[in-house]
């Protein structure tokens, strides 16, 4: 195989595995989580810093406070560099935050700098830093669950959530 395919193989894998965690982490699934770091992976987020497993047990299930969350990955830089690779993936993450009083969105743009490691023919992120660029409180939430642009909706199944909405039905899960 030409360094060019692989780098480009490279290039789709390490992009994958962004797109599952990002899936794995609005659905508070720890299967898609694992599948993206590798288990001796740092994770530095600021407001936490820790070891994988410690990562896993503070996004899964997830703090109950956080209602449901989406990750809206932009353009990613991938500098490969032999079995290692270091990207930056804008990201632009909504929160749905429940105050005990009422829900409140909120939303921030920032980067995640991600060190990968390719070992056993996979890609996953051996340390992850996140960096803040901006953030905004919207106020309080809608209640989308009631319709959508004044139009009412068919059915519950309509209405996202973390977990247990109809995505798992259609994912099979």
């Amino acid at each position: 195989m030409s360094e060019e395919v692989r780098a480009i193989l490279a290039h789709a894998r390490i992009r994958d595995c962004l797109v599952r965690l990002a899936r794995g982490e609005d659905r508070r699934d720890a299967t898609l989580v694992k599948d993206s770091f590798w288990p001796d992976a740092t994770v530095d987020f600021g407001i936490f810093d820790g070891t994988f497993d410690q990562y896993l047990n503070w996004v899964i299930p997830g703090s109950p406070a956080v209602v449901s969350t989406q990750h809206l990955l932009g353009q990613t830089s991938i500098d490969l560099r032999g079995d290692n690779a270091l990207t930056e993936t804008q990201v632009i993450a909504y929160h749905r935050l429940d105050t005990g009083a009422e829900h409140r969105d909120s939303v921030l743009g920032g980067r995640y700098l991600d060190r990968f490691e390719f070992r056993d023919e996979r890609w996953r992120i051996a340390q992850r830093i996140m960096l803040y660029d901006w953030a905004q409180d919207q106020g309080v939430s809608a209640d989308w669950s009631q319709g959508v642009l004044g139009a009412p909706l068919r059915d519950q199944r309509f209405v996202g959530r973390a977990h247990g909405d109809f995505s798992e039905e259609f994912f099979g899960g």
